[in-house]
Protein backbone atom coordinates (compact mmCIF):
# COMPACT_ATOMS: atom_id res chain seq x y z
CA UNK A 1 0.00 0.00 0.00
CA UNK A 2 3.11 2.04 0.69
CA UNK A 3 4.23 2.11 -2.15
CA UNK A 4 0.90 2.10 -4.48
CA UNK A 5 0.20 5.21 -2.98
CA UNK A 6 3.83 7.00 -4.39
CA UNK A 7 2.71 5.58 -7.77
CA UNK A 8 -1.06 6.46 -7.54
CA UNK A 9 -0.03 10.00 -6.84
CA UNK A 10 2.69 10.13 -9.72
CA UNK A 11 0.31 8.56 -12.39
CA UNK A 12 -2.79 11.41 -11.18
CA UNK A 13 -0.11 14.43 -11.25
CA UNK A 14 1.31 13.01 -14.85
CA UNK A 15 -2.51 13.24 -15.94
CA UNK A 16 -3.00 16.93 -14.30
CA UNK A 17 0.08 17.84 -16.21
CA UNK A 18 -1.01 16.25 -19.80
CA UNK A 19 -4.39 17.90 -19.50
CA UNK A 20 -2.79 21.14 -18.84
CA UNK A 21 -0.58 20.62 -21.78
CA UNK A 22 -3.38 20.02 -24.05
CA UNK A 23 -5.03 22.62 -22.79
CA UNK A 24 -2.43 25.13 -23.29
CA UNK A 25 -2.06 23.67 -26.82
CA UNK A 26 -5.84 23.91 -27.47
CA UNK A 27 -5.81 27.69 -26.29
CA UNK A 28 -2.58 28.20 -28.20
CA UNK A 29 -4.17 27.05 -31.26
CA UNK A 30 -7.55 28.71 -31.17
CA UNK A 31 -5.64 31.87 -30.61
CA UNK A 32 -3.27 31.32 -33.87
CA UNK A 33 -6.48 30.76 -35.83
CA UNK A 34 -8.25 34.24 -34.34
CA UNK A 35 -4.74 36.12 -35.02
CA UNK A 36 -5.24 34.59 -38.69
CA UNK A 37 -8.20 35.25 -39.20
CA UNK A 38 -7.80 39.31 -37.94
CA UNK A 39 -4.99 39.16 -40.29
CA UNK A 40 -6.10 37.81 -43.46
CA UNK A 41 -9.56 40.00 -42.92
CA UNK A 42 -7.67 43.12 -42.34
CA UNK A 43 -5.10 42.86 -45.12
CA UNK A 44 -8.14 41.75 -47.65
CA UNK A 45 -10.23 44.68 -46.77
CA UNK A 46 -7.38 47.46 -47.06
CA UNK A 47 -5.93 45.60 -50.41
CA UNK A 48 -9.84 46.11 -51.23
CA UNK A 49 -9.99 49.47 -50.49
CA UNK A 50 -7.01 50.81 -52.22
CA UNK A 51 -8.00 48.84 -55.05
CA UNK A 52 -11.25 50.78 -54.92
CA UNK A 53 -9.71 54.03 -54.63
CA UNK A 54 -6.70 54.08 -57.37
CA UNK A 55 -9.25 53.15 -59.62
CA UNK A 56 -11.74 55.42 -58.62
CA UNK A 57 -8.93 58.23 -58.46
CA UNK A 58 -8.03 57.40 -62.59
CA UNK A 59 -11.68 57.43 -63.57
CA UNK A 60 -11.76 60.95 -61.49
CA UNK A 61 -8.62 62.22 -63.25
CA UNK A 62 -8.87 60.69 -66.63
CA UNK A 63 -12.67 61.13 -67.00
CA UNK A 64 -13.59 63.84 -69.13
CA UNK A 65 -16.50 64.26 -66.63
CA UNK A 66 -16.44 64.42 -63.03
CA UNK A 67 -19.37 62.83 -61.16
CA UNK A 68 -20.04 63.52 -57.94
CA UNK A 69 -20.62 59.30 -56.70
CA UNK A 70 -17.02 59.71 -57.79
CA UNK A 71 -15.79 61.42 -55.14
CA UNK A 72 -17.98 60.01 -52.26
CA UNK A 73 -16.97 56.47 -53.54
CA UNK A 74 -13.43 57.53 -52.71
CA UNK A 75 -14.07 59.14 -49.41
CA UNK A 76 -15.83 56.21 -48.16
CA UNK A 77 -12.43 53.57 -49.35
CA UNK A 78 -10.58 56.60 -47.44
CA UNK A 79 -12.60 56.33 -44.22
CA UNK A 80 -12.14 52.47 -44.21
CA UNK A 81 -8.47 52.24 -44.64
CA UNK A 82 -8.35 54.39 -41.51
CA UNK A 83 -11.11 52.03 -39.84
CA UNK A 84 -8.60 49.01 -40.76
CA UNK A 85 -5.24 50.65 -40.11
CA UNK A 86 -6.47 51.98 -36.57
CA UNK A 87 -8.55 48.75 -35.52
CA UNK A 88 -7.78 45.65 -37.30
CA UNK A 89 -3.42 46.16 -37.45
CA UNK A 90 -3.03 47.00 -33.73
CA UNK A 91 -5.34 44.44 -33.06
CA UNK A 92 -3.21 41.80 -35.15
CA UNK A 93 -0.39 42.58 -33.30
CA UNK A 94 -1.70 42.37 -29.91
CA UNK A 95 -2.69 38.84 -30.81
CA UNK A 96 0.40 38.06 -32.02
CA UNK A 97 1.15 38.72 -28.16
CA UNK A 98 3.20 42.16 -28.39
CA UNK A 99 2.16 44.12 -25.41
CA UNK A 100 2.24 48.05 -24.75
CA UNK A 101 3.49 48.86 -28.43
CA UNK A 102 1.62 52.16 -27.96
CA UNK A 103 2.50 54.74 -25.58
CA UNK A 104 -0.20 57.34 -23.72
CA UNK A 105 -0.23 59.78 -26.77
CA UNK A 106 -0.32 56.51 -29.89
CA UNK A 107 -3.30 55.08 -27.74
CA UNK A 108 -5.00 58.61 -27.85
CA UNK A 109 -4.16 59.19 -31.34
CA UNK A 110 -5.15 55.61 -32.91
CA UNK A 111 -8.98 54.97 -30.67
CA UNK A 112 -9.67 58.89 -31.46
CA UNK A 113 -9.08 58.43 -35.36
CA UNK A 114 -11.03 54.85 -35.35
CA UNK A 115 -13.90 56.54 -33.66
CA UNK A 116 -13.67 59.31 -35.95
CA UNK A 117 -13.26 57.26 -39.32
CA UNK A 118 -16.64 54.91 -38.20
CA UNK A 119 -18.42 58.02 -37.44
CA UNK A 120 -17.46 59.03 -41.13
CA UNK A 121 -18.31 56.10 -42.32
CA UNK A 122 -22.21 56.24 -41.30
CA UNK A 123 -22.17 59.98 -42.85
CA UNK A 124 -20.48 58.80 -46.18
CA UNK A 125 -22.57 55.97 -46.24
CA UNK A 126 -26.08 58.15 -46.11
CA UNK A 127 -24.56 60.58 -48.50
CA UNK A 128 -23.58 58.12 -50.80
CA UNK A 129 -27.62 56.68 -50.52
CA UNK A 130 -28.86 60.48 -50.81
CA UNK A 131 -26.81 61.36 -54.18
CA UNK A 132 -27.64 58.13 -55.97
CA UNK A 133 -31.26 58.49 -55.15
CA UNK A 134 -31.20 61.93 -56.68
CA UNK A 135 -29.12 60.91 -59.76
CA UNK A 136 -32.01 58.17 -60.49
CA UNK A 137 -34.94 60.57 -59.56
CA UNK A 138 -37.29 61.50 -62.45
CA UNK A 139 -36.35 64.38 -64.58
CA UNK A 140 -39.27 66.39 -63.58
CA UNK A 141 -39.41 65.71 -59.88
CA UNK A 142 -38.34 67.79 -56.89
CA UNK A 143 -35.36 65.87 -56.32
CA UNK A 144 -33.97 66.13 -59.60
CA UNK A 145 -33.38 69.84 -58.65
CA UNK A 146 -31.20 69.12 -55.63
CA UNK A 147 -28.09 67.18 -57.93
CA UNK A 148 -25.30 69.06 -57.78
CA UNK A 149 -23.83 71.00 -60.26
CA UNK A 150 -20.71 69.63 -60.10
CA UNK A 151 -18.67 67.09 -58.62
CA UNK A 152 -17.05 69.96 -56.14
CA UNK A 153 -20.00 70.87 -54.60
CA UNK A 154 -20.13 67.44 -52.84
CA UNK A 155 -16.73 68.49 -50.73
CA UNK A 156 -18.11 71.28 -48.47
CA UNK A 157 -19.99 68.05 -46.93
CA UNK A 158 -17.32 65.95 -46.25
CA UNK A 159 -15.77 69.28 -44.26
CA UNK A 160 -18.69 69.51 -42.32
CA UNK A 161 -18.48 65.17 -41.80
CA UNK A 162 -14.79 65.85 -40.21
CA UNK A 163 -15.20 68.65 -38.43
CA UNK A 164 -18.81 67.25 -36.91
CA UNK A 165 -17.09 63.95 -35.99
CA UNK A 166 -13.58 65.13 -34.95
CA UNK A 167 -15.69 67.45 -32.64
CA UNK A 168 -17.68 64.31 -31.16
CA UNK A 169 -14.76 62.13 -30.56
CA UNK A 170 -12.66 64.94 -28.26
CA UNK A 171 -14.33 63.20 -25.24
CA UNK A 172 -11.95 60.31 -25.97
CA UNK A 173 -8.75 62.39 -25.71
CA UNK A 174 -8.95 62.57 -22.31
CA UNK A 175 -10.46 59.16 -21.63
CA UNK A 176 -8.22 57.05 -23.39
CA UNK A 177 -4.49 55.94 -22.05
CA UNK A 178 -2.30 52.77 -22.41
CA UNK A 179 -1.82 51.93 -18.11
CA UNK A 180 -4.33 49.60 -16.71
CA UNK A 181 -4.49 51.72 -13.49
CA UNK A 182 -7.20 49.93 -11.86
CA UNK A 183 -9.54 47.17 -12.50
CA UNK A 184 -12.50 48.88 -12.58
CA UNK A 185 -11.81 50.44 -16.08
CA UNK A 186 -12.53 48.69 -19.25
CA UNK A 187 -10.48 47.18 -21.38
CA UNK A 188 -10.58 47.54 -25.26
CA UNK A 189 -8.58 46.96 -28.38
CA UNK A 190 -6.89 43.88 -27.16
CA UNK A 191 -5.90 45.32 -23.85
CA UNK A 192 -3.16 47.39 -25.59
CA UNK A 193 -5.43 50.72 -24.35
CA UNK A 194 -8.15 51.57 -22.00
CA UNK A 195 -10.95 53.87 -21.22
CA UNK A 196 -11.06 55.55 -17.84
CA UNK A 197 -14.48 56.34 -16.63
CA UNK A 198 -15.56 59.76 -17.26
CA UNK A 199 -17.82 61.97 -15.39
CA UNK A 200 -21.56 62.07 -15.30
CA UNK A 201 -21.58 65.34 -17.06
CA UNK A 202 -19.28 64.63 -20.09
CA UNK A 203 -20.79 61.24 -20.92
CA UNK A 204 -24.34 63.03 -20.97
CA UNK A 205 -23.36 65.73 -23.41
CA UNK A 206 -21.50 63.38 -25.63
CA UNK A 207 -23.31 60.17 -25.82
CA UNK A 208 -27.23 61.79 -27.21
CA UNK A 209 -25.04 63.76 -29.75
CA UNK A 210 -23.28 60.94 -31.17
CA UNK A 211 -27.26 58.94 -30.99
CA UNK A 212 -28.38 61.74 -32.85
CA UNK A 213 -25.85 62.09 -35.27
CA UNK A 214 -26.53 57.86 -36.08
CA UNK A 215 -30.29 58.37 -36.36
CA UNK A 216 -30.31 61.05 -38.36
CA UNK A 217 -27.80 60.07 -40.99
CA UNK A 218 -29.60 56.41 -40.64
CA UNK A 219 -32.65 58.30 -41.28
CA UNK A 220 -31.51 59.80 -44.43
CA UNK A 221 -29.91 56.53 -45.69
CA UNK A 222 -33.46 54.41 -44.91
CA UNK A 223 -35.10 57.57 -46.35
CA UNK A 224 -33.12 57.34 -49.83
CA UNK A 225 -32.86 53.69 -50.26
CA UNK A 226 -36.50 53.53 -49.76
CA UNK A 227 -37.11 55.98 -52.66
CA UNK A 228 -34.53 53.81 -54.80
CA UNK A 229 -36.56 50.63 -54.13
CA UNK A 230 -39.64 52.66 -54.58
CA UNK A 231 -38.50 54.08 -58.31
CA UNK A 232 -36.40 50.52 -59.05
CA UNK A 233 -39.74 49.11 -58.62
CA UNK A 234 -41.28 50.99 -60.69
CA UNK A 235 -39.04 50.23 -63.44
CA UNK A 236 -39.59 46.87 -62.96
CA UNK A 237 -43.24 47.16 -63.79
CA UNK A 238 -41.94 49.43 -66.39
CA UNK A 239 -39.69 46.06 -67.87
CA UNK A 240 -42.71 43.51 -67.74
CA UNK A 241 -44.69 45.35 -69.97
CA UNK A 242 -42.04 46.02 -72.47
CA UNK A 243 -41.50 42.21 -72.39
CA UNK A 244 -44.79 41.76 -72.59
CA UNK A 245 -45.29 43.72 -75.78
CA UNK A 246 -41.77 42.16 -77.33
CA UNK A 247 -40.09 45.36 -76.77
CA UNK A 248 -36.49 45.42 -76.62
CA UNK A 249 -35.41 47.82 -73.61
CA UNK A 250 -32.20 48.02 -72.06
CA UNK A 251 -31.93 48.89 -67.94
CA UNK A 252 -30.64 52.15 -68.12
CA UNK A 253 -27.36 52.00 -65.98
CA UNK A 254 -28.17 54.59 -63.43
CA UNK A 255 -30.59 51.88 -62.09
CA UNK A 256 -28.20 48.80 -62.21
CA UNK A 257 -25.58 51.55 -59.90
CA UNK A 258 -28.74 52.00 -57.49
CA UNK A 259 -28.77 48.33 -57.10
CA UNK A 260 -25.28 48.48 -56.23
CA UNK A 261 -26.00 51.31 -54.11
CA UNK A 262 -28.74 49.35 -52.22
CA UNK A 263 -26.62 46.11 -50.88
CA UNK A 264 -23.79 48.72 -49.83
CA UNK A 265 -26.54 49.89 -47.74
CA UNK A 266 -28.14 46.72 -46.46
CA UNK A 267 -24.25 45.86 -45.85
CA UNK A 268 -23.90 48.43 -43.81
CA UNK A 269 -27.07 48.27 -42.19
CA UNK A 270 -26.09 44.62 -41.00
CA UNK A 271 -23.15 44.91 -39.85
CA UNK A 272 -24.13 48.42 -37.86
CA UNK A 273 -27.05 46.74 -36.11
CA UNK A 274 -25.46 43.66 -35.30
CA UNK A 275 -22.70 44.87 -33.36
CA UNK A 276 -24.78 47.01 -31.69
CA UNK A 277 -26.96 43.25 -30.69
CA UNK A 278 -23.63 42.01 -29.57
CA UNK A 279 -22.48 45.39 -27.72
CA UNK A 280 -25.72 45.12 -25.75
CA UNK A 281 -25.48 41.48 -25.00
CA UNK A 282 -21.90 41.63 -23.52
CA UNK A 283 -22.82 44.89 -21.52
CA UNK A 284 -25.92 42.91 -19.55
CA UNK A 285 -23.94 40.01 -19.80
CA UNK A 286 -21.89 39.37 -16.61
CA UNK A 287 -19.51 36.71 -17.76
CA UNK A 288 -16.26 37.76 -20.41
CA UNK A 289 -17.01 35.67 -23.57
CA UNK A 290 -14.41 35.76 -25.70
CA UNK A 291 -16.17 34.48 -28.62
CA UNK A 292 -18.56 37.09 -28.62
CA UNK A 293 -16.16 39.84 -28.00
CA UNK A 294 -14.10 38.24 -30.93
CA UNK A 295 -17.22 38.53 -33.14
CA UNK A 296 -17.96 42.10 -32.14
CA UNK A 297 -14.76 43.06 -33.20
CA UNK A 298 -14.90 41.25 -36.61
CA UNK A 299 -18.29 43.22 -36.91
CA UNK A 300 -17.05 46.61 -36.69
CA UNK A 301 -14.41 45.71 -39.57
CA UNK A 302 -16.90 43.63 -41.59
CA UNK A 303 -18.26 46.87 -43.31
CA UNK A 304 -15.16 48.45 -44.28
CA UNK A 305 -13.91 45.07 -45.29
CA UNK A 306 -17.00 43.67 -47.17
CA UNK A 307 -18.27 47.45 -48.42
CA UNK A 308 -15.10 47.35 -51.48
CA UNK A 309 -15.94 43.89 -52.18
CA UNK A 310 -19.01 44.20 -52.99
CA UNK A 311 -17.74 47.74 -55.46
CA UNK A 312 -15.41 45.28 -56.95
CA UNK A 313 -18.16 42.94 -57.96
CA UNK A 314 -20.82 45.34 -59.25
CA UNK A 315 -17.43 47.85 -60.90
CA UNK A 316 -18.74 47.61 -64.06
CA UNK A 317 -22.28 48.66 -63.04
CA UNK A 318 -20.58 51.75 -61.09
CA UNK A 319 -18.80 52.80 -64.14
CA UNK A 320 -21.91 52.33 -66.95
CA UNK A 321 -23.50 54.90 -64.20
CA UNK A 322 -20.20 57.73 -64.15
CA UNK A 323 -20.61 58.05 -68.89
CA UNK A 324 -24.12 57.98 -67.83
CA UNK A 325 -27.25 60.65 -68.42
CA UNK A 326 -27.12 63.82 -66.74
Amino acid sequence: MCCTDPCLSLLMLSLKCIRILYRSKEEMALKFIKTLIFLLMTVLGILGNMSVSVHYMFSWWGGSEKKPIQLVLMHLAFTNIIILLAKGLPKTITAFGLRNFLDDLGCKILIYLERVARGLSICTSSLLAVVQAIIISPRASWWRRLRPKSAWHILPFFSVFWILNCLMCLNLIHSITNKNLNVSQIMTDGNYCYFMPESQEIKWIFLPVMVLRDAVFQGAMRGASGYMVFLLHKHHQHVLYLHNSKLLYRTPPELRAAQSVLLLMLCFLFFYWADCAFSLFLILSSGNNTLMINTRELLILGYAIFSPLVLIHRDGLLAECWHGRN
